[in-house]
């Protein structure tokens, strides 16, 4: 599950901006301004900065490696099918948003917070992708086996990560038309929705039932909430209770603290132990506006929450808009 988030994320003008200055910045010393880049046994390297300094990676990386679910979708949207990837605690392996002729043949490496290394140099990458969150106590270890770019965090930065992936995959170019796409989309839906002053006047609560933990009621820090905010829809106030921004948690007794205009929820785990069977089947939840409304609306939790990425965010946008618009 993403960790609670602490960074700023960069708009999407700005990201491409940032995009564009790291790629002109990324060559080493001894480069060329043409983009030529020195030789290291033959191969061509650029420097990418990282959440562990700055490190010399290949200008167009053949054996990628990829530690999570932000950077398997990063790599995919760009372009660029991994050799090796770690799989979710998921039944599915990886996550079932993505299509299936895109992740065939990829190598499992193990599950996201245990990767297997030897599994891993088994591969011969030449580029590893992955966060400091997720792997820096084995970071020392990775770039051992190729070089191992890590963001700080993952989740609600994850349009600055995507930079950082694009550099490191020499993919900048694609990049910027990713983006350029997405804020596209992002314009179509709030306009389909009725514009900006009807979105922001639709206040919108993203729950997650979790399996071992109590429920979760999003905050404006968070994956998904970059979206919502993207769309330009409202949030309803119980949100600013989120500790750092990333949840607000309550337990089953208290869920008509969720309560908004429209409610999406997912479910991580199993539905009786993570008290999603409980919660939506008690009188609390069948009180709650968005209920009566018939503004409740059950999302897959891989995409909505673990996906983290532009080709995730894509298909959010789409069932925004198909759910927001009935």
């Amino acid at each position: 599950m993403p960790a609670s988030p602490r960074l700023l994320v960069a708009g999407s003008l700005a990201v491409t901006a940032a995009l564009t200055l790291t790629s002109c910045g990324s060559s080493d010393s001894g480069s060329e301004s043409d983009g030529s880049a020195s030789s290291s046994g033959g191969d061509k390297t650029h420097m990418v900065a990282t959440a562990m300094g700055n490190i010399k990676v290949p200008v167009a990386p053949k054996r990628v490696v990829v530690l999570d679910s932000a950077e398997l979708d990063s790599a995919l949207t760009l372009g660029v099918k991994p050799v090796g990837a770690t799989h979710t605690g998921t039944e599915s392996g990886y996550l079932s948003y993505l299509p299936e002729e895109k992740v065939a043949g990829i190598e499992d490496v193990g599950e996201m917070m245990t990767p297997n290394l030897e599994a891993i140099a088994g591969l011969k990458p030449d580029l590893i992708l992955t966060s400091k969150i997720r792997h820096g106590d084995t970071y020392d270890e990775l770039a051992k086996i190729a070089p191992t770019v890590m963001t700080e965090n993952t989740g609600y930065p994850w349009k600055e990560n995507f930079q950082v992936h694009a550099n490191a995959l020499g993919k900048v170019p694609a990049a910027e038309k990713v983006i350029a796409a997405y804020d596209t989309h992002v314009g179509e839906v709030t306009e389909a929705l009725g514009g900006k002053e009807k979105a922001a006047a639709t206040e919108v609560n993203i729950v997650r039932f979790v399996e071992g933990a109590d429920i979760r009621i999003y905050g404006r820090q968070n994956y998904i909430a970059t979206i919502l905010a993207d769309v330009g829809l409202g949030r309803p106030a119980v949100v600013d209770k989120a500790k750092d921004g990333f949840s607000y948690d309550v337990s089953p007794e208290k869920i008509d603290q969720a309560d908004a205009d429209v409610i999406f929820h997912s479910t991580y785990g199993d539905a009786e132990k993570s008290k999603e069977k409980q919660t939506v089947g008690s009188g609390l939840w069948k009180n709650m506006a968005a209920v009566k409304d018939g503004k409740v609306f059950p999302v897959e939790d891989e995409l909505w929450v673990q996906g983290i990425g532009y080709s995730a965010a894509g298909k959010i946008l789409d069932e925004l808009q198909a759910d927001l618009t009935k």
